[in-house]
Parts: C-alpha cells; structure tokens; sequence
C-alpha cells in the first residue's frame, strides 16, 4: 500500500474519532525490510514520523465540524425511529442552532492544542433517562458539558421534551435551558425505541 494512502487512513481514522481509536499497527508499521529474524519484534522499524501529536492537527473548525456531526447523530439516535420523525424538523430548526452555539463557546473556551482531548460520549441513554451525550476531556476523564433532554408533563398540558444542557463551570448543577418541542397530550414512547 503506498505510503501516502497509509498517512491518510491513519489522519482519517484519527480525526474521525478524535483520537479515541488508535489506527491499526499495519497501517502505522514502515515497511522497510531489515536483516533480522522473521520472528524478531524488538529489532522491527517501526515508522513514527506521520504520528505527530493529533493537538498539532486541529483546528477550531475542525472540531466544530465533527462535533456538530456527532451531535445531530446522538441525538436523533436517541429520538429513536418513533420520536425522531415527529420532531426532527424543530429540533434542527430550533434546538440544534443552540446546540451548536454552546459548542462553538466550548471551542472557544479551550486553546487548539487542548481540543483534540475533547471527545464525544458514543451512546445515548434509553427508556426515561435524559442523556443524549456528553463532552469530556478524554486525558483526565472529566465531563465538560452534558446536553440532556426530560420529557416534561406540566399540570393540566400536553408533554414536552425540554432540551438543556450542564456545564462543568458550575458542577452541573445548573440547568441551561436550549428549548422546548411539544409532543402531544398522550404519553410519549420511550427513547431509543
């Protein structure tokens, strides 16, 4: 496989996942031959050179670009087949602006060299539970910001998925508010179904 090919799927693998998976070892090992034992390991060459640190590679764009993605991704797979069609169109149109505004003063917030460590949680919660996904620094394990979504039913009204998020500036404790989609007056079904 020429050596520009193996650059570009470990680039892309890496900025696809934000670093989180390493690329297969076939695709990061020189294939230069060398006068050892078949069965040496210790004496192969293995080439580091297109390995730099993933921190030098990103930019704001770039990770406001995957993030957004990843975001609209987990949320409508957490809207699963039976809420996401009934609401897609007003969450795209009202909720996920916001959505992208927070993460784009989350990018802000953090120097370049420090937003390669930013990850996506991969799976939303299912049944009642509010998580859709969460941000965290993938080097110390701590959450950054948690955008969740409750099923509200006020008294004597219909239910409603009241979308908001928590941020680490106040221990989560605060409730930030992205807005509001009106279900209807019947219980809706649970997520992920």
């Amino acid at each position: 496989m020429p050596k520009w090919l193996k650059k570009s799927l470990v680039v892309l693998i890496t900025a696809l996942t934000f670093g989180t998976v390493s690329p297969p070892a076939y695709l990061t090992i020189d294939d230069q031959k060398d006068d050892s034992s078949f069965g040496d390991v210790t004496n192969k060459n293995y080439s580091n050179e297109f390995i730099e640190p993933f921190e030098q590679r990103v930019s704001k764009d770039s990770f406001l670009s995957l993030a957004t993605e990843q975001a609209e991704l987990q949320s409508f797979e957490k809207f699963g087949s039976r809420i996401g069609p009934k609401i897609q169109d007003e969450f795209k149109d009202v909720i996920f602006p916001k959505m992208e505004q927070v993460l784009q003063d989350l990018a802000e917030e953090h120097p370049e060299e420090d937003l390669s460590n930013l990850t996506i949680s991969e799976n939303p919660t299912g049944g009642d539970s509010e998580k859709i996904f969460h941000i965290y620094h993938a080097v110390t394990g701590k959450d950054l910001i948690r955008f969740h979504v409750r099923k509200d039913h006020p008294p004597l009204d219909g239910y409603y998925f009241n979308f908001h998020y928590h941020t680490y500036h106040d221990e989560f404790h605060g409730h930030h508010a992205l807005g509001s989609i009106y279900w209807a007056k019947n219980t809706p079904p649970k997520w992920l179904s």
